[in-house]
């Protein structure tokens, strides 16, 4: 807290703006001892360079919106990309609903995004320092985006239309954090739920739910980026959309793409290995839509346990990525890296699913030569592991 109090005052902030990005170690070294030498606190240094370092890190998540706010380790390692917080936000609006409570609001990311487009915001964190960085991040908003220093469970929710929920899933703090058990959460899943029942909420909880945890009666929204399946959120009421209780939302720098469904989709059969391969992305996994986009590729699985899709048909989706097969590998190591020098492959990526394989340590073994590219699949077939050896599209 002291650091805190340090950078928020105009001279903490002025020493900040005019630091700029510092990246490396030695960079960080030279900026600390050049400011103790100008005679700024121990606590005010720590704190700017602290803050700028994350700034640099920030940018990826919030873009140049980056450099006019404040973070902790933890709540930028925790806080929802923009571009999603922006989506999230416009099922609000487009549910006409215009006054959020954020509870559990951060560093106040999805704030930004509610706020960004003209809702009503009352942010609520139980941390008071995370609640201060939240503060200021919105303070550009003026009255239109409120932060209270205070829990979910004891906000008043009066006059507000709808409520954007994001449960404490980490053990406190503001550096390193772990994750914690669903009934060990704050607030509870069971609170959470009991108010998603009485009004419009969307609840913000890791990809990885249990899917028995899953109420009947809301939208279930897995949400991936640039690759990443990074969270599954809970649309109740007027959030949720009719007639669809699965969701896998796509984004892929400025693009994005949706899948919906009533319900789970129905499996496909296992087929041979065709001209191409294709891999799920994962929240259509998880959200098990796997058969809707197998169908629309003309595909089968390669094996029912296991999410890689084959097709012989000239056809790819903004859900997969999708490999042009050239032939089938022995496994073998020794094999298998005599195999690849032979057709000069040098550049390999290495990818897996269903085998016990670590890429890092097989590239190494492999001792790759030659001017060519290549993906390799590792997988497995039944009981048989099998290689495959293809090419990107679209790469």
């Amino acid at each position: 807290m002291s650091e805190l109090t340090a950078l928020l005052t105009p001279e903490g902030l002025r020493l900040l703006d005019g630091l700029g990005e510092i990246g490396s170690t030695d960079e960080v070294a030279r900026t600390v001892t050049r400011l103790r030498r100008d005679g700024h606190s121990p606590d005010l240094v720590s704190a700017v360079v602290t803050q700028a370092r994350l700034r640099s890190r920030a940018s990826a998540k919030f873009g140049p919106f980056a450099d006019r706010m404040l973070f902790t380790r933890a709540g930028l390692e925790q806080a929802t990309r923009l571009p999603i917080a922006a989506r999230h936000a416009a099922r609000f609006r487009d549910a006409g609903l215009t006054r959020v409570a954020d509870l559990g609001c951060g560093i106040g990311g999805d704030a930004l995004g509610l706020a960004g487009i003209g809702l009503t915001v009352t942010a609520v964190d139980a941390d008071e320092v995370t609640a201060a960085i939240a503060a200021y991040n919105l303070a550009p908003f003026g009255d239109g985006a409120v932060v209270k220093h205070g829990t979910a469970e004891g906000t008043d929710l009066t006059g507000v239309d709808a409520v954007w929920l994001d449960p404490a899933r980490r053990t406190a703090g503001h550096a390193e954090t772990t994750r914690t058990r669903p009934e060990d959460w704050s607030p509870s899943l069971d609170w959470a739920f009991a108010l998603a029942e009485r009004m419009p909420t969307g609840i913000k909880l890791g990809p990885g739910l249990d899917r028995s945890l899953i109420p009947d009666d809301v939208e279930a929204q897995w949400v991936s980026a640039d690759g990443s399946t990074i969270e599954l959120v809970l649309w109740s009421g007027a959030l949720a959309r009719a007639g669809i209780r699965r969701s896998a939302l796509v984004v892929r720098g400025d693009s994005a793409h949706e899948l919906t469904a009533g319900a789970d989709a129905p499996d496909v059969e296992a087929r041979q290995l065709g001209a191409y391969l294709h891999e799920p992305d994962g929240a259509v996994i998880r959200a098990r839509l796997i058969g809707d986009v197998a169908r629309s590729l003309q595909a089968g699985v390669l094996d029912e346990h296991i999410a890689y899709l084959t097709s012989d048909a000239a056809l790819t989706s903004p859900f997969v990525s999708s490999f042009r097969v050239r032939e089938t590998l022995p496994s073998d190591v020794k094999a298998l890296a005599k195999a690849l020098r032979a057709r000069g492959i040098g550049r390999l990526e290495i990818k897996k699913r269903g085998v016990d394989v670590d890429p890092a340590t097989l590239r190494t073994r492999l001792k790759l030569q030659g001017d060519d590219a290549a993906t390799l699949i590792l997988t497995r077939i039944g009981s048989t592991r099998t290689a495959i050896l293809a090419d990107r599209i679209g790469a």
